[in-house]
C-alpha cells in the first residue's frame, strides 16, 4: 500500500459516513458470487410452488401490511451506490501521486536548502527558492489540468439509476395501483405493457403478444417474445422471465415478482461494474517505473557526491545544500507536463478520427494492446438486418444491396430460364417464381418507413423503419427491387391478418388483389419448417409441383446450408381462395380462423444476416499482422458467430473449425462437455476422434460449454487456439473471459455497447464503448469511444497509441540526455574544484524553458514504416530499459556535455583563464574576500568581475546544451530510421520548435534584468558557435548508429545502440 493509499484510507475513516461506508464495502467471496452465472429455479417450478414460496395470492395480491413487511425486511427495489471517493482526495492522488510525488520531493528539498543558505548567509541568491516554487505550480497545473480530464468520466451507478423504471402497476388487496418502482418486494403481482420498463425480474404468469428488448443485458437487439411456458432451463434463455429494466416493445403481460433491486440479474451486472477496481493503466506502470529510475539514480549520486565532499573537508550544512542541487539536477521536471500534453494532443487528433479518449493514459493503453475481445452486433456487423440469399424455383441466389448502386440478384449456378429455356445466372425481375416469392413477402410484412420527409429521402438502407430487424430487411428489400411498397400495399388491400406468435410461428394476412384476379389470396410468412408443414405444392419454374420428399430434401439442403452460414431464415407460402366460397367483402375471422391455412403452395425464403461492416475484414487482418489477438465475444448463436468470424476473418477460411473437444492428454484435465472437429476431421478425412486439439486452429465455444470450464482448462483454450469465439456468453462469462486473457499476461481492450458489457470494459485494460449504439453505461466505464461504432476505428487508435508510446520513449531519451549533461557540471566542480558550469536556476530554464516545445513536437512524428508490423509489446517491456539509460549518459550525453563543456571553456579562456588555470580555483574564485585572484597570464580579477564572467561561461554552457539538444532531438526523431528517410522538414511542429527555442533563449539572455535573475548573460554572437561543430558530430553519431541497426540487425552492438 503506498503512502498516499495509506492517507486516503485515513481520510476516508474521518469522513462523517465514510466508516459505514466502507464495511458495506463487498468481501472479496461475495464479488466471487457476482461473477457466476444466475442460479435459480423460479422458471422452472409449478405456479402453485411459486405461489407458496412467496406466500402470494395471483388473484389478489399480497396485502400492503404484507407488502410494508418485506420493504422493512428486503430494503427497497434499488441499487445499491458503491462508496465513493471524495473528490478533494480524487485531486489529492493526482496532486501528489506517482510523478508528482517526486516533483514535490524536489520541491521540498529546494526550499529546504534555500532555508538553510538563508540562515548561514542572508546575501545568498534565490535559486533554490524559485526553483522549489516553479516546481510546485508546474504539480499543482498538471493535476488540475488531469482532473479536469479525469472528472469528465462521470459516474457509473448514475448511469444504471437511469435505467431504472420510476412507477410499477402492482395488484394489492385485490386493486389495480400505482406505486413507486421503489417499494415493490417479492411476490407482487405486477402489470407490464408496451413502453413500460419491467419493474423487477419477473415470472410472467400470462401474456398477450408480449415482448421484450433484451439488448441491455444481451446486447442483440431482436425483441423477444415472453410467454408463461418455461422453454429452457438457463434463466436467461427461457420465455417466462422477464428482466429488471427491459424495455417492453409490444404486447402487455401479468407477472409476480421474484428478484428486486441488487438481486436482479441487472443489479447483478451493476455491481459488477462498479464493484471492479480500476488497474493502473500501462503508461502509469510505466511512469512509476521510471520514477524509481529516476529517483534511484538521483540518490546513488546524491550519497556519492556527499561522501566525496565530506572526505575533502566541505562543511556538513553546505554539502547538504549542494546534494540536494545534485538530486534537484537529475529530476526531469518539465516531462510530466510533457507527456500530459503529449497525450492530449494525440487525444484531440483520435477524435478527429471517430475515436474519443476519456482517460488519456488509455491512449498509450491501447497501442500496447496484445488481445481484443470484441463484440459483434454492431461493432463487427452493422447492426441492421439485410436480405442475403433468396430460394426460389429450387436454387439459391445470392443477394447483394447498396444504397450506391442497383441491386444485383444471381443464381449460384445457372438455371434454365422457363420462358426462353436459355441458361441464366441472373435473377431476371420478370421471373414467375421471383415474382411471387416477392409479392408475398411485400404483403406479409408490417413495417413501414418514418414518414418524414428528411427519413423518405434517404436510399432504402439508410431509411430509419419502424418495426422489427427482419420485417426491415424485407421492407428495405421490396423497396430497392420493386420500389413503392406501401403504395403496392395499399393497392392490395390487407382483409385479415392473424399475427405472429411463439406456438404457431407464423404470420398470416389475407388480401384482395389488383392484379385483375378476383379471388382472395393468402400469404403466409414464419419458421420455414412450419411453412413447409402446411404445404401440399411448391412453385416452380412457373409450375405448381407436389411437394413431394424429394422436393422436402432439396428444401432442407438449401435451408442446412443457409442455416449454417449464421442467416435467419423466413418461409413464404400463399394460396389462393376459391371464389365461391370466399366471394369478395367475406367476414374473415381471425380469432376463429375460417379459411383454410394448410394446402397452401410453397414458393421459398428468403435469408437475412446482419452483415459486416465495410473495413472490418482488413481492419483484423491488420490486427493479425500487428500480431493482436481478435477474440469474438457475443451473445448471438454460435452458428451466427460463427459465420460472422468468417466473414470478418476472425476465423480464417483453410482452418479446422471446432466446437470444445475432449482435450485428451493434451491438456491436463477432462472436460465434461462433448466436442465435434468435424471441419477439420472432414478436410483430413478422418475421424473426428483422431483430431488433435493443438491441430485446430478455430475453436468456438458456448456459453453453455464455458460454464463447465475452469479457470485452467479455460487458460488451455486461449493459449493453443489462435482463432476463437465466444458465443451465447452472459455478462459474467464475459467478465471471466477477459480475466483469463489478462492471467496470459496479455494486455486487453475489450469492446462493447450494452449493459451487459459493462463489467468486462470495467476490467479490460482498455474498454471501448460505441458511441451511436452505446448505452450510457458502456459510455461510462470505457476508456474509450468510438463515435462511429467501427471497429476499424480501433486499428487507427492501435497505431496511434503504438505511435505514442514510441514517441514518448522518444521524450524520455530526449529528456535522460539532458539530465547528465546537467548533472556533470556539478560532478567536475567536486572531483576538478573548478568553477560551476551550470547553475541550478538555469537547469531550470532548459528544464520548463527551452526544452518543452521541442519535447512536445514528438507528439507531431509521424509513424515508421514498420509500426503495424511488429508483435505488441509484453507488460514485462519498459518503457526505459537498460540500454536507454547506457545509450543516453554512457554516449550521447557524453558528447553533449564535452560540446558545452568546450563552449564554457572557450569563454573561460578568451577571457585569460586556462583549462589548466580552473583547476583548483573554486574555493578562491567563490570567495568575496579575494579581489586580486590571477588568472593564466597574471591579470588580476576581482570578485565581481569574476562573477560576471561566470555568468558569461555559464550562459556559453546552456547555449551549448540547447544547440545540441537539437542534434539529440533529430537524434531521437527515428528509432531505426534515417532521418532524411524520414524526412527532416517532415515534422513542421519540430522546425517550428527549433525556432521557437532560439528565440526563448535570446529572450532569456538579452532581456535586462531577466537575465541577471536567471544567472545569465548577454554573451556576443561569437560565444554562440563554439558547440556547433559538436552538433553535426552528435547528428553524424547518431546517422550511423541507426545505419549499424538497419545493416545488422539484432546483433549484440546494434542492441546495445538502440532502446
Amino acid at each position: 500500500m503506498t503512502i498516499i493509499d495509506r492517507i486516503t484510507d485515513t481520510v476516508r475513516s474521518l469522513v462523517p459516513g465514510g466508516a459505514q461506508k466502507k464495511k458495506k464495502q463487498k468481501s472479496g467471496d461475495d464479488f466471487e458470487n457476482l461473477k457466476k452465472e444466475v442460479t435459480i429455479d423460479d422458471h422452472k417450478i409449478t405456479l402453485e410452488e411459486l405461489v407458496q414460496r412467496y406466500e402470494t395470492n395471483i388473484e389478489q395480491g399480497l396485502s400492503s401490511e404484507k407488502a410494508r413487511q418485506l420493504l422493512e425486511k428486503n430494503g427497497p427495489n434499488a441499487l445499491t451506490p458503491p462508496p465513493e471517493v471524495p473528490e478533494w482526495v480524487k485531486f489529492a492522488k493526482l496532486l501528489f501521486g506517482g510523478f508528482s510525488g517526486l516533483l514535490w520531493v524536489a520541491a521540498i528539498l529546494c526550499l529546504i536548502a534555500y532555508g538553510v543558505q538563508v540562515g548561514t548567509d542572508p546575501t545568498t541568491p534565490k535559486d533554490n527558492l524559485w526553483l522549489g516554487i516553479a516546481l510546485i505550480v508546474v504539480v499543482f497545473i498538471t493535476a488540475v489540468f488531469a482532473y479536469y480530464q479525469e472528472s469528465k468520466a462521470g459516474k457509473i451507478m448514475e448511469s444504471f439509476k437511469k435505467m431504472v423504471p420510476q412507477q410499477a402497476v402492482v395488484l394489492r388487496d385485490g386493486h389495480k395501483i400505482e406505486i413507486s418502482a421503489a417499494e415493490l418486494v417479492v411476490g407482487d403481482i405486477v402489470f407490464v405493457k408496451i413502453g413500460d420498463k419491467t419493474p423487477a425480474d419477473i415470472r410472467v404468469l400470462s401474456s398477450q403478444s408480449f415482448k421484450v428488448d433484451n439488448s441491455s443485458l444481451t446486447g442483440e437487439s431482436e425483441p423477444l417474445a415472453r410467454s408463461p411456458d418455461c422453454t429452457h432451463d438457463n434463466p436467461l434463455e427461457t420465455k417466462n422471465l422477464a428482466f429488471f429494466s427491459t424495455f417492453a416493445v409490444e404486447g402487455a403481460c401479468t407477472g409476480m415478482v421474484i428478484r428486486i433491486g441488487d438481486e436482479t440479474v441487472m443489479g447483478r451486472i451493476a455491481a459488477l461494474a462498479s464493484g471492479l477496481g480500476t488497474d493502473m493503466s500501462p503508461l502509469n506502470v510505466e511512469i512509476n517505473h521510471f520514477v524509481h529510475i529516476v529517483t534511484a539514480v538521483a540518490v546513488t549520486f546524491g550519497i556519492i557526491f556527499l561522501i566525496i565532499l565530506l572526505a575533502i573537508g566541505t562543511g556538513v550544512l553546505r554539502a547538504i545544500v549542494f546534494v540536494i542541487g545534485i538530486i534537484v539536477s537529475n529530476v526531469p521536471e518539465g516531462l510530466l507536463a510533457t507527456i500530459t500534453v503529449m497525450l492530449a494532443l494525440t487525444a484531440q487528433r483520435m477524435a478527429k478520427k471517430k475515436c474519443l479518449v476519456k482517460n488519456l493514459t488509455a491512449v498509450e493503453a491501447l497501442g500496447s494492446v496484445s488481445t481484443i475481445c470484441s463484440d459483434k452486433t454492431g461493432t463487427l456487423t452493422q447492426n441492421r438486418m439485410t436480405v442475403a440469399h433468396l430460394w426460389l424455383d429450387g436454387a439459391i441466389a445470392a443477394v447483394n444491396l447498396s444504397h450506391t448502386h442497383d441491386a444485383e440478384l444471381a443464381f449460384e449456378n445457372p438455371l434454365v430460364d422457363p420462358k426462353t429455356g436459355e441458361e441464366t445466372k441472373t435473377v431476371k425481375p420478370d421471373r414467375p417464381g421471383y415474382q411471387a416469392l416477392l409479392r408475398c413477402s411485400m404483403l406479409c410484412a408490417k413495417a413501414v418507413f418514418k414518414p418524414d420527409e428528411e427519413n423518405m429521402s434517404k436510399p432504402p438502407l439508410q431509411r430509419t423503419v419502424q418495426g422489427d430487424a427482419s420485417e426491415t430487411a424485407i421492407l428495405q428489400f421490396g423497396e430497392i427491387v420493386h420500389g413503392q411498397v406501401e403504395e403496392y400495399r395499399a393497392k392490395n388491400k390487407r382483409v385479415c391478418d392473424i399475427p405472429f406468435n411463439s406456438a404457431n410461428k407464423y404470420q398470416v394476412s389475407v388480401h384482395e388483389t389488383n392484379d385483375g384476379d378476383e379471388r382472395h389470396l393468402v400469404v403466409m410468412k414464419g419458421a420455414p419448417e412450419r411453412i413447409l408443414e402446411r404445404c401440399q405444392k411448391i412453385f416452380i419454374n412457373n409450375t405448381e409441383l407436389d411437394l413431394n420428399d424429394e422436393w422436402k430434401q432439396k428444401f432442407n439442403d438449401a435451408y442446412m446450408e443457409l442455416g449454417g452460414l449464421g442467416e435467419r431464415v423466413l418461409g413464404f407460402c400463399d394460396l389462393r381462395l376459391p371464389l365461391g366460397n370466399f366471394p369478395r367483402g367475406f367476414s374473415f375471422d381471425p380469432d376463429n380462423v375460417n379459411f383454410p391455412l394448410r394446402g397452401l403452395r410453397f414458393l421459398g425464403f428468403i435469408t437475412m444476416i446482419d452483415p459486416p461492416r465495410p473495413g472490418v475484414a482488413d481492419a483484423v487482418a491488420k490486427c493479425r499482422t500487428a500480431g493482436i489477438k481478435v477474440i469474438m465475444v457475443t451473445g448471438d448463436h454460435p452458428i451466427t458467430a460463427k459465420a460472422i468470424a468468417r466473414g470478418v476473418g476472425i476465423i480464417t477460411s483453410d482452418t479446422g473449425i471446432t466446437n470444445i473437444f475432449s482435450l485428451k492428454d493434451t491438456y491436463i484435465v477432462v472436460i465434461l462437455c462433448c466436442f465435434i472437429a468435424q471441419d477439420l476431421a472432414k478436410r483430413l478425412n478422418i475421424s473426428p476422434d483422431d483430431v488433435d486439439p493443438r491441430d485446430v486452429r478455430a475453436i468456438v465455444v458456448s456459453g453453455a460449454e464455458l460454464a463447465e470450464l475452469s479457470s485452467q482448462q479455460l487458460d488451455e483454450v486461449l493459449i493453443f487456439h489462435p482463432e476463437i469465439v465466444f458465443a451465447r456468453t452472459s455478462p459474467q462469462q464475459k467478465l471471466i473471459i477477459v480475466e483469463g486473457c489478462q492471467r496470459q499476461g496479455w494486455i486487453v481492450g475489450v469492446t462493447g455497447d450494452g449493459v451487459n458489457d459493462s463489467p468486462a470494459l470495467k476490467k479490460a485494460d482498455i474498454g471501448i464503448s460505441m458511441g451511436i449504439t452505446g448505452s450510457d453505461v458502456s459510455k461510462q466505464v470505457a476508456d474509450m469511444i468510438l463515435l462511429d461504432d467501427n471497429f476499424a476505428t480501433i486499428v487507427t487508435g492501435i497505431e496511434e497509441g503504438r505511435l505514442i508510446f514510441d514517441n514518448l520513449k522518444k521524450v524520455i531519451a530526449y529528456t535522460f540526455t539532458k539530465n547528465l549533461v546537467e548533472l556533470l557540471p556539478f560532478l567536475v566542480y567536486v572531483v576538478a574544484d573548478v568553477p560551476l558550469a551550470l547553475s541550478t536556476i538555469t537547469i531550470l530554464c532548459i528544464d520548463l524553458g527551452t526544452d518543452i516545445v521541442p519535447s512536445i513536437s514528438y507528439a507531431y512524428e509521424g509513424i515508421e514504416a514498420d509500426i503495424l508490423k511488429r508483435p505488441p509489446r509484453k507488460k514485462t517491456d519498459k518503457m526505459v530499459t537498460s540500454q536507454m539509460v547506457t545509450l543516453c549518459y554512457g554516449q550521447i550525453a557524453m558528447i553533449e556535455a564535452s560540446g558545452a563543456f568546450f563552449a564554457y571553456m572557450v569563454v573561460m579562456a578568451e577571457n585569460g583563464f586556462w583549462p589548466s588555470r580552473l583547476l583548483g580555483l573554486r574555493e578562491a574564485w567563490e570567495s568575496t574576500s579575494v579581489n586580486d585572484l590571477r588568472d593564466s597570464y597574471g591579470q588580476e580579477w576581482t570578485y565581481e568581475q569574476r562573477h560576471n564572467l561566470d555568468l558569461a561561461a555559464q550562459t556559453a554552457y546552456f547555449i551549448g546544451v540547447v544547440i545540441l539538444q537539437f542534434a539529440n532531438l533529430y537524434g531521437n526523431k527515428t528509432t531505426r530510421r534515417s532521418v532524411f528517410q524520414q524526412g527532416i522538414f517532415s515534422n513542421r511542429f519540430m522546425i517550428f520548435a527549433i525556432f521557437f527555442t532560439i528565440a526563448l533563449a535570446c529572450f532569456l539572455l538579452y532581456v535586462p534584468t531577466l537575465n541577471r535573475a536567471l544567472n545569465l548573460a548577454p554573451n556576443r554572437f561569437l560565444w554562440w558557435l563554439p558547440a556547433i561543430p559538436f552538433f553535426f558530430y552528435l547528428f553524424a553519431f547518431n546517422e550511423a548508429r541507426k545505419f549499424f541497426i538497419r545493416k545488422y540487425p539484432g546483433r549484440y552492438p546494434s542492441r546495445q545502440l538502440t532502446y
